[in-house]
C-alpha cells in the first residue's frame, strides 16, 4: 500500500507523453469532426430558423393579402345588396305606377260604364215617362194627339220633371 501513494517519475513521464499523443490524436480525428458537426448542426439550426422566418413573412403577407381580398369582398358584397336593393325600389316604384295606372283606368273605365248605364236608364226612364204622359194626356183628352203636338207635350212634360 505504501507503493500507491509514491510517485514514480518515470510514471508521470510516460502518463504524460500518453495524455500528449491521445489529445493530438483527439484533435486530429475527434475535435475537428466534432467541431465539424457541431458547425453543421449550427448551421443547419440557422437554416431552419431563417426558414421559419421566412415562412412566417410569406405567412403575414398571404394573411395580409387575404384580408385584403376580404375587404374588398365585403366593399363588392356592400356594392351589390345596395345595387339590389336600388333595383328593387325601381321595380316596386315601376310596380305601383302600373298599379296606379290600371287603378286609374278602370276607375274611368267604371265612369264611363256608369255614365252610359245612367244614360241609358233616363233614356229608358223618359220613353216610359213620355209614354205614361202621352197615355194620361189621351185620357185626358181623350183623343189621339198628332205627332208634332205630342212631342211638343212630352218635352214640356219631360222638362217639368227634371226640374223637379
Amino acid at each position: 500500500m505504501d507503493n500507491v501513494l509514491n510517485v514514480n517519475p518515470g510514471l508521470i513521464f510516460w502518463t504524460l507523453v500518453n495524455f500528449g499523443i491521445f489529445f493530438i490524436l483527439l484533435m486530429k480525428f475527434g475535435y475537428r469532426p466534432m467541431l465539424n458537426a457541431l458547425n453543421e448542426r449550427e448551421e443547419k439550426i440557422h437554416n431552419s430558423i431563417m426558414a421559419a422566418e421566412n415562412a412566417n413573412v410569406e405567412a403575414q403577407r398571404i394573411l395580409a393579402e387575404n384580408k385584403e381580398k376580404l375587404a374588398e369582398a365585403h366593399q363588392q358584397v356592400a356594392v351589390v345588396v345596395k345595387e339590389g336593393r336600388v333595383q328593387a325600389e325601381k321595380i316596386i316604384a315601376k310596380a305601383n305606377e302600373e298599379a296606379e295606372y290600371i287603378k286609374k283606368q278602370k276607375l274611368e273605365e267604371t265612369a264611363r260604364e256608369m255614365n252610359r248605364m245612367k244614360d241609358e236608364a233616363f233614356t229608358q226612364l223618359r220613353s216610359e215617362v213620355a209614354t205614361l204622359v202621352m197615355q194620361a194626356t189621351e185620357k185626358v183628352l181623350d183623343a189621339k194627339l198628332d205627332d208634332d203636338s205630342h212631342k211638343k207635350l212630352i218635352d214640356t212634360a219631360i222638362s217639368q220633371v227634371s226640374k223637379n
